[in-house]
């Protein structure tokens, strides 16, 4: 796959998910099409070497891996593990969402995560997400809904009714972002939802509850006199989620690789379907049974935590360390904390290190500044439950947990090279 390919699929993909179920539900679709073969949980497992697999928990997280050839030799289990998450920053909807007043209907939402508030002011919005409802039959279903039409905004405050607004703005989450929607007064949520789910084809008897989220509809784009960059929401972290969705489909069955995209990490990932719950560790038990060779295969595999990583602001360069402030299209960067916020050691950075230079890959290193605080990753947290050696890595962004973030046009590919040469320096 050609450098364009790449970026033209990654761009498709940041537009087709909106969500982490719909994150989820392509990368299904696309490890299908691969010929990996389904798994379900709450199933008994049978796995056949020389096959691969995939499995999804609570529809917003995935797990696909090989499952090779038992040999004599004991790399034949060293995996190249590959770990990212399919949440980012958002406006979720309230559960009794609907404000009527002023003469417009508005939308209650709560921010998830970190996220900058001021660029979501002014944007064309829509929603999208997950809803459960009691069917004809009884029964509580569940359906992803992607409104893709934009039917809400956050209008800005004119300047006129706020003249020091460009030198002391500040912006009250519940009262200043609540997207408008309508001027219909008998606006009701409930027939709008049923009508978003006219293509399940069921007669709805009532709706519970839903994980709605409001996204902005520009598509991902090329920016650059030379298509330089990447412009798009959710490339935190969508973008590590496709290159090790690539990477994971681009080896033989033979090649011992897993590759796991968990939610909630911007959230902290303490859920049933975050890196701190029991997803990945549940499936390397029914993997390897025996609790030597899981042992085994713990010790003697490395797992790429994948997350986007800071590019040096060219107009507020002193926010970075001098020696450590990575260039966008400038390679894949290595991040190191003492603190262990990231989990790289010496050892993994000198293996991702061998594995870039060996085929002609560039990398960067990132510490943050010593006097500002240092976000983290899925890598520790992954580490320290499976006793996994860990490299923190990611490609260098700017605007991060923007409405719409920059990456270069170069650096994802490069990533996917080296990932698919890590691979194949551990069999």
């Amino acid at each position: 796959m050609n450098k364009q390919d790449f970026n033209d699929g990654l761009l498709g993909f940041l537009d087709a998910s909106p969500t982490p179920f719909h994150a989820t539900q392509n990368i299904s679709g696309m490890l299908s099409n691969a010929g990996f073969i389904r798994l379900h949980e709450s199933e008994r497992w049978e796995l056949q070497e020389g096959q691969k697999y995939f499995v999804t928990r609570n529809d917003s997280s995935v797990i696909a891996f090989t499952f090779p050839h038992a040999k004599e030799n004991k790399l034949a289990r060293t995996y190249t593990m590959i770990g990212a998450h399919t949440d980012s920053p958002n406006l979720k909807l309230k559960p009794n969402p609907v404000i009527k007043e002023h003469g417009v209907v508005k939308f209650g939402v709560e921010t998830y995560g970190g996220l900058l508030l001021a660029p979501w002011f002014d944007r064309d919005l829509s929603l999208a997400g997950r809803v459960s409802y009691l069917d004809a039959n009884n029964r509580i279903q569940d359906a992803l809904i992607d409104v893709k039409k934009a039917i809400a905004t956050i209008p800005s405050l004119a300047i006129h009714l706020d003249r020091e607004v460009n030198n002391t703005r500040s912006i009250n989450a519940h009262t200043d972002i609540t997207p408008i929607s309508t001027c219909q007064s008998d606006f009701d949520f409930d027939a709008f939802i049923k009508e978003q789910l006219k293509s399940t084809n069921e007669n709805i008897q009532e709706l519970y509850a839903h994980e709605l989220s409001f996204y902005d509809t520009q598509k991902a784009s090329y920016i650059g006199l030379k298509d330089d960059f990447i412009a798009s929401a959710r490339i935190d972290n969508l973008l590590s989620c496709y290159v090790g969705l690539l990477s994971i489909c681009s080896v033989s069955e033979q090649t011992p690789m897993l590759f796991i995209a968990s939610d909630h990490e911007e959230v902290g990932s303490s859920s049933t379907s975050g890196a701190a719950g029991s997803f990945l560790e549940n499936t390397l038990h029914r993997m390897f049974s025996d609790y030597e060779e899981f042992v085994h295969v713990m010790q003697s595999s490395v797992l790429i935590s994948a997350d986007n990583a800071h590019a040096v602001h060219p107009n507020f360069s002193t926010k970075h360390d001098a020696n450590h402030a990575p260039k966008m299209n400038e390679g894949v960067v290595i991040k190191v904390n003492a603190n262990q916020r990231y989990a790289s050691n010496s050892r993994t950075v000198s293996k991702f290190m061998n594995v870039a230079s060996s085929i002609g890959e560039k990398t960067q290193n990132f510490v943050m500044r010593s006097d500002m605080a240092c976000g983290s990753t899925i890598g520790p947290i992954t580490a320290s439950k499976l006793g996994l050696e860990t490299v923190d890595i990611g490609v260098p962004t700017l605007g991060m947990h923007s409405v719409r973030e920059l990456c270069g046009s170069e650096d994802a590919y490069s990533l996917y090279k080296i990932i698919l040469g890590f691979s194949a320096c551990q069999q």
